[in-house]
């Protein structure tokens, strides 16, 4: 299960043998049940969650009861309330398994002193975190610059897996548009 986040280091940061056993120390492997939640609204969240496998979503829900997608998650990606994990805030959004799946947890403390044992991984998660801003600063610009059909022309591009892994609606959601607009887009495409 650890292989996988090695790579995923190793993109950004180099860890000899013995740094990266240290490191794996610190994480905590679970397994989640598809609809089973890893956080919900209210609570505050006390992990950061590395995508081993499957696939997860953190979403809201409106005072209409309508859920509003704002990540998936699928192997190889990390997933969590940054505000709340960072600031020890309720969560505004829930986070649920879309299939069942994998994750390796770092709890707060745990990543303090992961920090400490292990200096290079304060690179790390500064470089990760500087990625996550500029992927959600492109996220925002592009939900109030572009069409819903060219919204769903990058979500393809740039998420290739998703489009099969993940339902309509929840993909719907995501865009923010309806599942009937999406299907729409979705015809109209393949007609051309």
């Amino acid at each position: 299960m650890l292989e996988l986040l090695r790579a995923h280091i190793e993109k950004r940061v180099h860890l000899g043998e013995e740094e990266f056993a240290r490191c794996a120390t610190f994480f905590t492997p679970r397994r989640v049940r598809r609809r089973q939640f890893l956080l919900q609204e209210g609570d505050v969240c006390k992990y950061l969650a590395f995508v081993n496998s499957g696939c997860l979503r953190a979403y809201s829900v409106d005072h209409k009861g309508e859920e509003h997608v704002l990540q998936f998650a699928i192997a190889d990606w990390w997933i969590s309330d940054l505000q709340s994990f960072l600031c020890g805030a309720a969560s505004t959004h829930f986070i649920d398994a879309v299939h069942d799946s994998e994750v390796l947890l770092l709890e707060r403390g745990a990543r303090e002193q992961l920090l400490e044992s292990v200096p290079k991984m304060e690179r790390f998660f500064r470089l990760l975190l500087e990625a996550n801003y500029i992927a959600t600063h492109r996220r925002l610009t592009e939900s109030l610059t572009t069409s819903a059909e060219d919204r769903y022309l990058t979500f393809m591009k740039t998420y290739p897996a998703l489009v099969e892994q993940v339902p309509q609606n929840q993909i719907a959601s995501y865009l923010g548009i309806t599942p009937q607009s999406l299907s729409r887009i979705r015809k109209e495409l393949s007609q051309k």
